[in-house]
């Protein structure tokens, strides 16, 4: 290479997939690392894109998405927030991720600033840094079950500040945010004119007979904000990369005009099986949340009966994030030090921002098998390597 771009020199690597790279070195280990969960795709979902591809809806669509996943998403919002979406108010993308990134090329400059909780989703950085804007930490606290504030929120704010992404329910906390506390946030982005991007990818795994509240079911938030959602957690879809943004018609429009210069558009196959998944009568949903509670159980009580953890109790998402400041080890120490001794692979909770340090990610989208086997495989080792806390 003649040279290399600032970009590629700075661009942060995945610590996730680097702990899980670390584990595969060592032989066969329970992989508690990624954010995957370990069903298959439904039958139904599968025969959608082969009926699609056997129509043959294999060539270029349009750059914002098929008009019948356009409707069906629309549909969906309105009937979750009580307020009229419109199939223009909806984008197709590859997977959130796109769809995030989208959402900055259209509102942020060079040098703006972007608030992101932290610890954080560590894929934002990167994609902050590729529109040339900086990312600003917005500490988040376990005292307060480690739900963003507003007040911090607002402490974060420059006249630099055009962007705030806030995510519930949470990775890697496991929190989510409730109605009162989108208002107060949403009340704050409104006061100093700052965009929320509200990423809602785990909107369905949700406990304790709670239900998601979107950003969108505040008034007037779809009029200046975005949603955006994914198939991939809700549906065992991640590499389908089906997604979506929700937002103003003038936005979606210019999203898609920057579509041409990025990958055109998602087949068309992939949003008809999307539309199978959003139509059906969502059953499979509920079957993998029940096996979800059913872990996190396995997980989070395991943990809190282990001398060193305390573990709040998960309310979204599959992920546990246990304090492990008993232990005096930084976090990707423990970490290191559990995968040779237990061969459990768990990513530090450093990797998600200086607030994770003294935590772990524990990801219990895995079979209960492994659950179980990983547990008490750390519970064997902690109490033969640290008496002192029994």
């Amino acid at each position: 290479m003649h040279q290399w771009s600032t970009l590629s020199q700075n661009y942060p690597a995945s610590s996730i997939r680097k702990m899980a790279k670390r584990a595969r070195e060592i032989g066969n280990p329970i992989m508690l690392t990624m954010g995957e969960p370990n069903f298959e795709t439904p039958d139904f979902i599968k025969q959608a894109a082969i009926q699609g591809i056997n129509e043959n809806r294999t060539y270029y669509g349009p750059n914002v998405g098929e008009h019948n996943f356009q409707t069906a998403v629309a549909d969906k919002y309105t009937k979750m927030t009580g307020f009229q979406f419109e199939p223009d108010n909806i984008m197709a993308s590859f997977g959130a991720t796109e769809g995030i990134l989208l959402v900055m090329m259209s509102v942020l400059n060079e040098g703006d600033e972007v608030l992101v909780s932290n610890p954080h989703y560590p894929n934002y950085l990167g994609q902050i840094m590729s529109v040339g804007a900086q990312a600003v930490d917005v500490p988040v606290y376990e005292k307060n079950q480690f739900k963003i504030q507003a007040a911090d929120i607002e402490a974060a704010i420059t006249d630099k500040t055009k962007l705030l992404i806030i995510n519930s329910p949470n990775n890697p906390l496991g929190s989510i945010l409730d109605r009162e506390d989108y208002e107060a946030i949403l009340a704050v982005a409104d006061k100093h004119k700052i965009t929320i991007l509200s990423d809602e990818v785990y909107e369905n795994i949700i406990y304790d007979g709670k239900e998601h509240v979107s950003l969108f079911q505040i008034p007037g938030a779809s009029e200046n904000h975005f949603v955006v959602n994914s198939f991939s957690k809700t549906y065992a879809m991640t590499g389908w990369r089906a997604g979506y943004v929700v937002g103003h018609k003038q936005a979606i429009h210019v999203m898609a005009e920057f579509r041409e210069g990025i990958g055109f558009a998602v087949a068309p196959f992939t949003q008809d099986a999307a539309v199978a998944a959003l139509e059906s009568d969502q059953t499979i949903v509920r079957e993998y949340l029940q096996a979800y509670d059913e872990r996190r159980h396995i997980v989070v009580d395991g943990l809190n009966a282990i001398p060193g953890f305390t573990c709040l109790k998960t309310e979204g998402a599959f992920y546990a994030f246990p304090n492990i400041q008993a232990f005096n080890k930084s976090s990707e120490a423990f970490a290191m030090e559990l995968l040779e001794h237990t061969h459990v692979a768990i990513t530090p909770g450093s990797a998600f921002g200086s607030m994770g340090e003294g935590y772990l990610r524990i990801s219990f989208a895995q079979s209960t098998e492994d659950l179980k086997e990983a547990i008490s495989r750390i519970g064997e080792y902690v109490a033969r390597a640290y008496p002192e806390l029994h």
